[in-house]
């Protein structure tokens, strides 16, 4: 039998868990036009809630189209333009001989060149004169909204791994541009997100940068224990088995309701379930997990300053007020000056999360596996 818990892909269908308000929200801004910006640590389900409101705002709305964008492999501005004109092309089209005419139609000027896989739909590529792309890439950021309203629709571009344009060559610039196109569109509107939350509250909240303001900022919290344990107990009953209301949420106060993880951790407990799953098979899975990662979070730690290790060591050790003299010649931190560098550090390598100023380790397994293993770090 096929294991019922998802995570590292597309929650869809049964495995996508609550966040009822979070959809309905982003599926009345869809069918609005209205610009939105998701923040929230990584592993959140932001892919996965984009996709389901995708999903029920098409079906409200037939002339809705949703354009998904990943900017996961793109670092500079030529490559911007070229999956952003494909992925427009694509989702514009009900098949792969009307998005072949859109691609000459529309981008006549770049002389798009159109290969087909197996699946021409999914597997549809369109390549771009790339000195053209140079030349005019007001065309390719206006694509949509002129797609848009010489055929009626409305279009929701979304953007994955958004906070990479921070990357391009003189980012600032092409952010300018881009903000002066897209507040521009009336039958477009966009939906940007990503997996670096630091970065994209940089890009989105500080007043001096070009993208502030520009739309509805969703903030996402942690799925609460009851909607878990409610998605926990339906999935193993579907497939025959059972698990009491105290295991489950032994299995989401383990991994402090992380998404990721109580997909993970879920999994990994029903697997081990013939029948009743039990607090022993948490502990297992638990066990197995922490192992199964132990080697990368040994690569994370090792790239550590001493600084950044013995602010982990407090933070671990659930210190408190780690400015406190006692606290930091405890654990040998040098100054209150250096506690606010290193974590600065830690939130830019994605260890720690900084919300309202409240510092937490952003993966729960490895704030868990750091607590057991400090020993071996000097």
């Amino acid at each position: 039998m096929k294991t019922p818990f998802v995570f590292g892909r597309l929650a869809k269908e049964n495995n996508f868990t609550d966040r009822k308000n979070e959809t309905a929200h982003l599926v009345t801004n869809f069918k609005s036009l209205i610009n939105t910006i998701i923040i929230s640590p990584r592993r959140w389900g932001k892919s996965s809630l984009v996709f389901k409101a995708a999903e029920i705002a098409r079906k409200e709305d037939t002339t809705l189209r949703v354009c998904q964008v990943d900017l996961f492999n793109v670092r500079t501005e030529e490559q911007f333009y070229a999956i952003l004109a494909q992925s427009v092309i694509k989702s514009t089209a009900s098949k792969w001989e009307e998005a072949v005419a859109n691609a000459t139609r529309f981008l006549s000027r770049f002389v798009p060149k159109v290969s087909l896989g197996s699946d021409p739909m999914s597997e549809l590529t369109v390549d771009l004169n790339l000195e053209e792309l140079r030349r005019s890439p007001d065309e390719i950021l206006d694509l949509a909204e002129k797609i848009a309203t010489e055929k009626k629709l409305h279009i929701v571009v979304c953007i994955d791994e958004f906070q990479n344009i921070a990357a391009f060559d003189d980012s600032l610039a092409f952010q300018k541009k881009l903000r002066s196109h897209f507040q521009q569109h009336e039958n477009v509107a966009y939906c940007l997100y990503g997996s670096k939350r630091h970065m994209m509250l940089e890009v989105f909240t500080d007043y001096s940068m070009p993208f502030y303001k520009f739309g509805d900022i969703m903030f996402l919290d942690k799925i609460k224990t009851p909607d878990w344990v409610n998605f926990i107990k339906e999935t193993f009953e579907r497939t025959g088995k059972s698990i009491s209301d105290d295991v489950c949420e032994e299995i989401v106060s383990r991994v402090q309701n992380h998404p990721y993880y109580v997909q993970q951790l879920a999994q990994q407990v029903w697997l081990r379930t013939d029948k009743v799953a039990t607090l022993d098979s948490v502990d297992e899975s638990h066990s197995a997990i922490t192992a199964q990662l132990s080697l990368m979070f040994d690569t994370i730690t090792q790239t550590l300053t001493n600084q950044q290790m013995n602010l982990l060591r407090a933070m671990s050790a659930g210190e408190k007020n780690l400015t406190s003299k006692a606290v930091m010649d405890k654990y040998n931190l040098n100054s209150p000056t250096s506690i606010s560098r290193a974590r600065k550090a830690l939130v830019g390598k994605d260890i720690l999360d900084n919300i309202a100023g409240v510092y937490s380790f952003q993966d729960p397994i490895y704030a868990y596996w750091l607590r057991h293993n400090l020993y071996l770090f000097p």
